[in-house]
């Protein structure tokens, strides 16, 4: 049975604690320790954006630390930290910071719940809700063709055979159709024309845009489809999140003394 004697002991305790410290700091520079977390942070940093975490990353990186150690500590020692100009971006750097800490701790225990999510969601969809249109037109040079256009429909003849001299190229091969879309998808006096159509119904009077003169039927009407919410989920959560922090300011300054 061995019996350590006191100082056995003691220096058998120093090498525990030694190594102990070892293990935690991948550095001491000057009795100040550079921890591993330090290092393990800046290298999921760098991995984040593309590295391989390596041990010739990870030494790389102890040196880059240890580096930027001693240039603090030479700045420390010639007083820089108390110019005025150094001391205003310390303390600057130090607000952003606990900001940034603040924010992430109080959305942390203030989470956005799904059913917040989807109270929002309804909101937004039933604001926005919008029609959609389902248009054909026939697009000539002058007016007075687009009347000759809208006599022979007014006679029988079908506005698909009538699109084919269409100057649209896009959609005379298609008897006219424009597909779906909202008002705000065209110029505003077709737009204004259109709107004021019933379905089936066509223009009556010729149509004056940029383009030239249009002869428009309304073929259906709809409900714009909204997004899914998985879609635009990540927006909200965003809206949300800044009117927490939008809140929480204004508490803290309803709270505060202010002079």
């Amino acid at each position: 049975m061995m019996i350590l004697n006191r100082r056995s002991l003691a220096a058998v305790l120093l090498a525990a604690t030694t190594g102990l410290a070892a293990a935690q700091n991948a550095a001491i520079v000057n009795n100040r320790p550079i921890p591993s977390s330090r290092v393990d942070d800046f290298v999921a940093a760098l991995v984040a954006q593309g590295r391989e975490d390596t041990p010739q990353l990870r030494a790389a990186v102890r040196e880059e630390l240890i580096t930027r150690m001693l240039f603090a500590q030479e700045a420390e020692r010639l007083g820089l930290a108390q110019r005025k100009d150094v001391a205003t971006q310390l303390e600057t750097t130090r607000q952003e910071v606990l900001i940034r800490a603040l924010i992430r701790d109080h959305l942390a225990n203030n989470p956005i719940t799904d059913a917040q999510l989807q109270s929002e969601y309804e909101q937004m969809t039933k604001a926005a809700a919008e029609r959609e249109y389902r248009a054909s037109h026939i697009l000539v040079e002058d007016e007075a063709e687009a009347r000759r256009i809208i006599g022979e429909l007014k006679g029988g003849a079908k506005f698909e055979e009538l699109a084919k001299v269409s100057k649209d190229p896009g959609s005379a091969q298609n008897g006219g159709d424009l597909d779906w879309n909202t008002a705000g998808a065209y110029v505003r006096p077709f737009a204004e024309a259109m709107t004021k159509l019933e379905k089936g119904q066509f223009t009556e009077e010729p149509v004056n845009t940029q383009f030239g003169w249009h002869v428009i039927r309304l073929d259906d009407v709809r409900d714009a489809a909204a997004p899914p919410l998985d879609e635009v989920k990540p927006q909200l959560t965003q809206m949300l999140e800044r009117q927490r922090i939008q809140a929480l300011q204004q508490t803290l300054r309803g709270k505060a003394r202010i002079e």
